[in-house]
């Protein structure tokens, strides 16, 4: 396989981008994953007061010189999003899409996902609802497909899916106007429930109700424990030791997603932890 790292960074807010930075300087062979505003939160900052040495800085100002660190260090950013990681004894298989990753160890620092699951979306997950429109759209070519889009990148999937599917409604959990094909019809209403039986039968809004196959719930970032099987939460966060640790071995994790405060200094501390003992981890 030609895409085998030692190790694989799952998001680039600071936490990622701090294990990244210390990875790199041990010398190690990193990727790592998130998108081109390298954190939807850190950038939305009006003013951050306890950033050691960057006192009232703002969020886009502090991206910049997190952009810049990165770019000194010849680090890119992959903007892929990884949909499954699968721990294989030896090394993680990491999926995106048709595309594989391999890598010996494996630094979570996906952030927390703020959004609680749709009424329905638990319960028929993989059974006509899914969270990667990519892999799954050729499931339902000639069907009707509904997808729930809580961001913009959402907006490509959903375009994506029209071309296979015979109808596609989309349902947009934020406030820009989508960019869609014309084929694809967006439905300004609140999602109340995900509905069937023994599988997806209708999508259940505020003012009405439409008839789908399968149902396409696109967010920022999944559930941890569905992102990697096995992996042990705690409070609805990953349950790490004092390294960083996770209960997987060779997985660690960082910043928010492994619990309050949902601090800056707090996950850029962590994610250089995470590095440092993924690179011990990686030396043993």
């Amino acid at each position: 396989m030609e895409h085998r790292y030692d190790i694989a960074i799952i998001g680039s807010g600071p936490a990622g981008i701090s294990a990244a930075i210390n990875a790199k300087i041990r010398n190690k062979d990193i990727i790592i994953f998130g998108n081109e505003e390298l954190s939807d939160k850190l950038i939305k900052a009006p003013k951050i007061s306890n950033y050691i040495g960057l006192p009232d800085i703002t969020g886009l100002e502090l991206k910049s010189k997190f952009q810049n660190h990165l770019d000194v260090m010849g680090i890119n950013i992959t903007f892929e999003k990884i949909n499954s990681i699968y721990a294989m004894g030896q090394y993680f298989a990491l999926a995106v899409n048709e595309k594989m990753y391999e890598a010996k160890a494996v630094v979570l620092a996906t952030g927390v996902e703020y959004t609680k699951p749709l009424k329905g979306e638990q319960e028929f997950l993989g059974r006509g609802v899914g969270y990667c429109a990519t892999c799954d759209a050729p499931l339902y070519k000639d069907k009707t497909v509904t997808v729930i889009g809580y961001n913009k990148e959402a907006e490509k999937e959903a375009n994506y899916v029209s071309e296979l599917a015979s109808k596609v409604y989309y349902i947009p959990v934020y406030r820009e106007n989508p960019n869609l094909k014309d084929n694809v019809e967006v439905i300004q209403d609140k999602v109340l429930e995900i509905y069937g039986t023994d599988k997806v039968e209708r999508v259940v809004l505020k003012y009405k109700s439409i008839s789908t196959d399968g149902v396409f719930v696109l967010k920022s970032s999944i559930a941890p424990d569905q992102l990697m099987p096995g992996l042990i939460l705690e409070t609805g966060h990953i349950k790490v030791d004092v390294n960083m640790r996770t209960n997987i071995e060779g997985c660690f994790a960082a910043g928010d997603c492994t619990g309050k405060p949902y601090q800056y200094m707090k996950a850029v501390g962590q994610g250089q932890i995470a590095a440092l003992n993924a690179v011990s981890y990686l030396d043993k």
